[in-house]
């Protein structure tokens, strides 16, 4: 089918359906740091793949903030997104996302701010209530011993960044005086109007709180299923029954994070998405590192209970030819009625990341290059 144009309700909240995609597919990378190459060449590689991503069609790219974690590059988002804006010129970019309670919220309306300044119409801000890390690396991002990870914390946080974004705070309020810059400055703030627009605002979660809390406020929601697969429907279902209407959307719009990787040859994409599993093991087992090659991850002598974890862990990615990823992609929508999917390939080689964005692309019919096509 042509592409088609689903109805916007701005920023970006829908998109243009490419070739005979159900929904649009977007890019969740992670800038992974594979064994024999450095950080350099992750984030090489993530301009590669937001080259690829607008070229072909993919609806936005995404990047997640990680500490401490050896194979992953994405500790600073802000700053990655500015270099990738530098190279792109329509592709949607944000965060998928940026863990709100190690920041404070001026800092990520400022940084935000800045990123819409740059390329404007442009910026998500996904928001998510987790460190990103362990608890000693998250009480050093935060200055304190005491991490305050209460679920009562993060709505007061998200309102405070919020009007910070809007420059709404009442008068009489002890930071109505305080401006986040760019952004769209009011009144007799010198300069007055900075910006028309600001970061789109979406909830990003693994659980029902965030999926709860994005519905009453009226907010795009998008889900963890790539590491919380089991949680997928309640927590959508829970959305969905939670949402109100409000000025950003008038009906809910929930995406996923799904983990995929297509390759020409089925046994390398085996090759390739085990490595992914040895290199998750060794993280939830306190020993992260590189993302180890194909044949290190070939030849680890697994234990039954670490074989049963990369069994599981694997059950949750789609892999293989392009035909059996489409199918695959396909029937996640059926089941979980996405609105969306965004797409990370968690994966060691980097042309083997790469060329799974094409084939994707291909077993869609996506057009060569967009640009040319319009």
């Amino acid at each position: 089918m042509p592409d088609v144009s689903l109805p916007d309700q701005g920023h970006g909240i829908r998109g243009t359906l490419r070739g005979n995609a159900p929904v649009p597919l977007s890019v969740l990378d992670l800038a992974t740091v594979g064994s024999g190459f450095t950080a350099t060449d992750a984030l090489r590689t993530s301009v590669e793949i937001a080259r690829i991503a607008e070229t072909r069609g993919y609806h936005r790219m995404w990047v997640a903030e990680h500490h401490s974690m050896p194979g992953v590059a994405s500790s600073s988002p802000a700053v990655i997104l500015a270099h990738l804006a530098a190279h792109t010129g329509t592709l949607r970019l944000g965060s998928g996302g940026v863990m709100l309670p190690n920041h404070a919220p001026l800092v990520i309306a400022e940084q935000f701010g800045t990123l819409e300044a740059l390329a404007p119409g442009r910026i998500d801000l996904g928001l998510g209530r987790a460190p990103g890390t362990d608890g000693a690396t998250a009480a050093a991002l935060r200055r304190t011993d005491t991490l305050n990870e209460g679920a009562d914390d993060f709505p007061r946080q998200l309102a405070e960044l919020t009007r910070f974004l809007d420059d709404e705070f009442p008068d009489g309020h002890r930071y109505a005086s305080i401006h986040a810059i760019p952004g769209p400055v009011q009144g007799s703030a010198p300069g007055g109007v900075q910006s028309p627009a600001r970061p789109s605002v979406w909830l990003l979660g693994s659980s029902g709180f965030s999926a709860q809390l994005a519905g009453m406020l009226g907010l795009p929601f998008s889900f963890a299923h790539h590491f919380s697969a089991a949680n997928t429907v309640p927590a959508l279902a829970l959305y969905r029954e939670s949402f109100r209407p409000s000025d950003v959307l008038d009906r809910p719009y929930a995406s996923i994070g799904v983990a995929a990787l297509a390759a020409d040859d089925p046994e390398e994409a085996r090759r390739q998405v085990l490595t992914g599993a040895l290199s998750m093991l060794r993280l939830r087992t306190g020993r992260p590192g590189l993302v180890p090659t194909p044949d290190e991850a070939a030849a680890y002598a697994f234990s039954p209970i670490e074989r049963d974890f990369v069994d599981s862990w694997l059950g949750n990615v789609i892999y293989g030819d392009p035909a059996t990823v489409r199918t695959g992609l396909d029937d996640l929508v059926r089941r979980t009625g996405a609105d969306e999917l965004v797409i990370t390939a968690n994966a060691h080689t980097p042309s083997a990341r790469l060329r799974s964005y094409e084939l994707i692309a291909d077993a869609y019919d996506f057009p060569k290059d967009v640009a040319a096509a319009s």
